[in-house]
């Protein structure tokens, strides 16, 4: 049990039913009255944010939230197909939970799949991946003293925005949380 007092950003949490992370708590002691605790939580499973506020003394249940190493293998219309790397146990997950998270992961590549009792409610890609750029305009010199960018189609089907010295075939490093273009490799 963690006490309201004790609220730690990314803390995962049993409140009211609903599995909550922590975004933002702010300790309060109002010059007349009891202190408080403000809070924005996040539930995981929906991802649905909201703001409460508790009493210090309020305790509440550590959420146990179990993130596992899988290989993802392929997609099969709308169910995406993972394997653990270590009991080689194979799951299907369906196209509502996987959502975006895939959009950069070509298959064979590990992620890391997030459930809570036992049901999935999210898919972490890796933090960065190496893609091949597959359709783009020429590119061309020149005209770049404001960071211009155009779009690329990577071979995963998402598009990234790319300089235009970036041609078609090249390999880039892309960042999974934004989306952006990082470098060439």
């Amino acid at each position: 049990m963690i006490s309201a007092g004790d609220f730690k950003n990314g803390l995962t949490l049993e409140i009211d039913g609903n599995v909550v992370q922590i975004m933002e708590f702010q300790h309060v002691k109002p010059g007349k009255g009891a202190a408080f605790v403000r809070t924005k939580l996040k539930n995981v499973i929906s991802g649905g944010i909201i703001e409460k506020t508790f009493r210090p003394t309020e305790k509440f249940p550590q959420a146990r939230i179990e993130r596992v190493d899988m290989q993802y293998l392929y997609n099969d219309g709308d169910l995406y197909n993972f394997m653990n790397n270590e009991t080689y146990d194979q799951i299907a997950i369906a196209q509502d939970t996987v959502g975006d998270a895939l959009k950069f992961v070509k298959e064979n590549e590990t992620v890391k799949i997030c459930s809570y009792n036992g049901s999935v409610f999210a898919i972490e890609p890796p933090l960065f991946v190496e893609l091949e750029i597959t359709e783009t305009e020429p590119g061309f010199a020149g005209n770049t003293a404001q960071g211009a960018t155009k779009p690329a189609v990577v071979e995963t089907g998402a598009t990234v925005y790319v300089p235009l010295f970036v041609n078609q075939g090249d390999v880039i490093k892309i960042d999974t949380r934004t989306g952006e273009y990082l470098s060439r490799v």
